[in-house]
């Protein structure tokens, strides 16, 4: 059996800015909603800025599934058709069931591609940061406000 405690987030909240989400996202964890875990998943990090989510769909065509991306969520839905199987069947264990597989999206994270092979759905993953958010060094000079890249800064300590 696992125990969760409840964490009290409110100190954080109250001491810093726009991080509403992530607190948000770990409150909703700390809950322990564990829902259905059909279908099958794993996550796989393939580079700094590169992820793969794979889900184990056996039994589902590419038309039966959606994959739906949003701002910092993706949406993974199937749905078959009323398909009943004629026969005389001792046992039923293919699971074909209509499912929905939500997964968090960190920011500038958005799809590249998604691939239906051998009944595994795989979803690529991207985190492309704007020019604008990149890291970016603020020289003061006596009130003068101008930027040096960090490209920049760094030339300008070889050239030194």
């Amino acid at each position: 059996m696992i125990m969760r405690s409840q964490f009290d987030l409110t100190p954080f909240r109250r001491s810093t800015v726009g991080f509403d989400r992530l607190f948000d996202f770990l409150e909703t964890a700390g809950r322990g909603e564990q829902g259905d875990n059909y279908p099958p998943f794993d996550i796989e990090k393939l580079g700094d800025d590169s992820y793969r989510i794979t889900l184990a769909v056996a039994g589902f065509k590419a038309g039966e599934i959606d994959v739906t991306a949003r701002q910092n969520l993706l949406i993974v839905t199937g749905r078959k058709g009323d398909m009943r199987k004629e026969g005389n069947f001792l046992h039923m264990g293919i699971a074909t069931r209509a499912f929905e597989r939500r997964f968090e999206l960190a920011d500038f994270v958005r799809v590249e591609r998604a691939d239906l092979a051998d009944g595994l759905l795989s979803i690529e993953l991207v985190r492309e940061i704007p020019e604008a958010m990149k890291p970016r060094k603020i020289a003061i000079n006596g009130g003068e406000n101008t930027l040096i890249e960090a490209d920049d800064r760094a030339r300008q300590t070889e050239d030194a």
